[in-house]
């Protein structure tokens, strides 16, 4: 099929390029509008939970419970002419764009209010249904909204968070790509011997990356999709591609040598060999991805379709693109040295380096472990959190108003416990409420027919233990009629709760499919088994030193974050699923030379050692490539796009040197003839159906020399 398809290529090359030029152009074009379509920095609440059936009764009864905008005032509270200031701002502002204002004047409520008196603060909901509707409101009001009498004016909120955000993640993006692709483009020219060959990968990233913005627009259209998703799918989109690009031309390169430069059969191979290969491993990454479509919350389940769509253009474009770009070069895209001497020459010093762990496997495979396992021991230690302002860089103007608000203002009144109650009388409620240890107040806060509005205030932060504990003690409370428990910890409480309960069919849904690939690629049942499990040891290592970065604060200062004591509990899920696919591509790659030399030879020891010579440079390559990637990308001054720049980092480097150089080859020298073992009816089945790479029997020279 895939020999077959390298011909097909070969022949229609040039139509196939001119229309993958129109689609790059479409790409480009309108592709890009993603950047405006995706206004939501959310999507962490889980629908049809407690907290967001709270947030939906009182939006519906009340109008939204978070304000749009929040407008901060320095000035005296109770100075007349700090009152008319204020008021007179607001009163200047349109009606039809502002569909609802509070003060410290119109509400009478101490909370607007700090606690020496000499700030204060507005909260402003906006006109329209949706999101850009309310990002054009503001637009139009801002410039008013900062001129009030002289009083210095700063303004956050949910909506200007979310702004902030998506101006940085766009900044950010262009900054790491702006950096990150002329250190690319060195190191290829470095590893290929020339600036032709060097091209190619740089080329199917960027038609992945267009590729990933289009894919995303087109998603907005029919479902939220978070604006944190563009920065993964596009550091996602160039490491893959690169990825996949470095592995095809070098393939191409080694099978135009053996072709003795005839550029259709070297086509015809590559695609019959590499691409077979570059097909599993993305489909088995779209696979890890589209676990996350598991989930309730919109974060992880944009980030899945996002990521799967990303992973399958990089995969069409290294198969389609690609091909029909190395039929037109042909012997261009050799290097150098083999345009001269006519062989692209390579050493075996990978071979060497196979031979000798496979020499003490034992004392390789157990130093490794116990290394991976002390590296993961912090994660044992987690401690989960929420997301706020402190994604942001210290200083942006959102994040100032919002930790004014929480450090100078009455505690609890801005994270609010909110609690709803439909249908039965709620004063006593509240008076057993108030009985609660760790409650500090709470008040009626509004009631809309037979809906009732309840506000709980406490001392604490709203992601801390004791203030989770606080919230499972409130719903422990027997309620009158239809009651439910919202608020920023309520919704924290509710994801961990819901993560939980989908993160075994997660693990087991990747798991399995995982394992149904690799043995329709390699024909074994215990191959599968072990790279799952050396997987979950490199995750093990990443997650704990994501821990101790991120949550225990070290390197801080050299990363530039502000430290919150807790992680995010989406984010690990989401490394888990691209890292897991990420980790696959690097065993595909190795395992594939070494079963095609493994069927050439029948020798387990020779075949691990001939497949890490073949596929050691190509894999360190990759990684070296994707390290820069990510790493550019671990610049950004959001925390979520940091983090994850910084675990994909940590993750290849261990997976590309640790796992695939030593712990593979070690393991499979002690497993032996054993790590291609599958029961009668599952060797029958792979002969049927199995995805194997067809290739002619390697010259005698070449079995010999391993």
């Amino acid at each position: 099929m895939f020999e077959t398809w390298g011909r097909f290529v070969h022949r229609r090359r040039k139509p196939l390029l001119w229309l993958s030029l129109v689609a790059v152009v479409f790409f480009g074009v309108w592709g890009t509008g993603v950047f405006g379509a995706l206004t939501t920095a959310g999507g962490f609440d889980t629908p049809g939970s407690g907290s967001h059936q709270a947030a939906q009764r009182i939006e519906d009864g009340f109008g939204r419970s978070e304000p749009d905008v929040v407008v901060l005032y320095s000035g005296n509270a109770d100075d007349p002419a700090v009152e008319k200031a204020v008021t007179t701002s607001l009163a200047a502002l349109p009606k039809d764009v502002v569909a609802g204002s509070a003060t410290y004047w119109s509400t009478g409520s101490p909370q607007f209010v700090n606690q020496d008196r000499t700030a204060t603060y507005a909260v402003l909901n906006l006109a329209g249904e949706t999101p850009q509707d309310r990002t054009d409101a503001f637009a139009e009001i801002e410039p008013r909204l900062r001129d009030a009498g002289g009083l210095q004016v700063r303004l956050g909120g949910t909506l200007v968070t979310e702004d902030a955000i998506n101006s940085r993640v766009s900044s950010d993006i262009a900054f790491a790509e702006t950096i990150s692709l002329p250190v690319l483009l060195v190191l290829l020219v470095i590893v290929f011997g020339g600036l032709v060959a060097a091209s190619l990968p740089l080329v199917i990233g960027g038609v992945a990356i267009l590729g990933s913005f289009t894919a995303l627009h087109a998603l907005s259209y029919f479902t939220e999709i978070s604006t944190f998703s563009i920065s993964i799918t596009t550091f996602l989109g160039m490491g893959l591609a690169i990825d996949y690009g470095l592995f095809v031309v070098w393939r191409f390169r080694e099978e135009l040598e053996r072709a003795e430069g005839n550029v259709e059969t070297a086509v015809v191979r590559t695609m019959g060999t590499a691409g077979r290969t570059v097909v599993v491993s993305g489909v088995t990454v779209a696979v890890s991805l589209a676990g996350l479509l598991l989930f309730e919350q919109n974060f992880l389940r944009s980030m899945g379709m996002g990521g799967v769509a990303t992973v399958l253009v990089a995969m069409l474009a290294a198969v389609v693109v690609l091909p029909a770009l190395l039929a037109v070069l042909g012997p261009k895209v050799r290097s150098r040295r083999a345009r001269r001497t006519g062989k692209d020459g390579g050493g075996d010093r990978w071979r060497r380096v196979a031979q000798a762990v496979m020499r003490r496997p034992v004392a390789v495979s157990l130093s490794v472990v116990a290394l991976l396992l002390v590296l993961g021991a912090p994660f044992l230690r987690i401690t989960w959190g929420g997301v706020d302002t402190r994604v942001l860089p210290e200083g942006t103007e959102s994040r100032v108003v919002a930790e004014t608000l929480a450090a100078e203002f009455p505690r609890g009144a801005v994270d609010p416990i909110e609690i709803t109650v439909e249908g039965a009388p709620a004063e006593r409620y509240l008076a057993e409420l108030l009985e609660v240890e760790g409650v500090t107040g709470g008040t009626i806060a509004g009631t809309s027919g037979d809906l009732t509005r309840i506000r709980l205030t406490y001392d604490g932060d709203p992601y801390s233990a004791e203030v989770r504990e606080l919230v499972r003690e409130v719903r422990a409370v027997p309620a009158p009629g239809e009651t439910h428990v919202g608020g920023t910890t309520a919704v924290l409480e509710d994801q961990l709760d819901s993560l939980g309960d989908n993160l075994v069919p997660l693990l087991l849904f990747i798991g399995i499919a995982t394992f149904v690939l690799l043995f329709l690629a390699f024909g074994s049942v215990v191959l599968p088994l072990k790279a799952i499990l050396m997987n979950v040891l490199s995750l093990a290592a990443t997650f704990g030193a994501i821990v101790w970065i991120f949550q225990d604060g070290h390197l801080s200062g050299l990363l530039d974050f502000t430290v919150t004591g807790d992680i995010a509990p989406a984010m690990p899920i989401l490394m888990f699923a691209m890292l897991f696919g990420i980790s696959m591509d690097y065993e595909v790659f190795l395992l594939s030379r070494v079963r095609e030399q493994y069927d050439l030879t029948g020798d387990n020891t020779a075949a691990v050692a001939a497949g890490l010579q073949r596929t050691g440079s190509i894999i360190t390559s990759a990684a070296l490539l994707f390290v820069v990637v990510v790493g550019a990308f671990a610049t950004s001054g959001i925390t979520f796009m940091k983090l994850t720049g910084v675990g994909m980092f940590i993750a290849v480097v261990v997976d590309a040197t640790i796992i695939r150089v030593l712990l593979v080859p070690a393991t499979m020298r002690l497993l032996g003839e054993a790590n291609w073992w599958a029961p009668g009816p599952l060797k029958r089945l792979y002969a049927r159906y199995g995805i194997r790479e067809e290739d002619e029997p390697a010259p005698a020279r070449e079995t010999a020399g391993v």
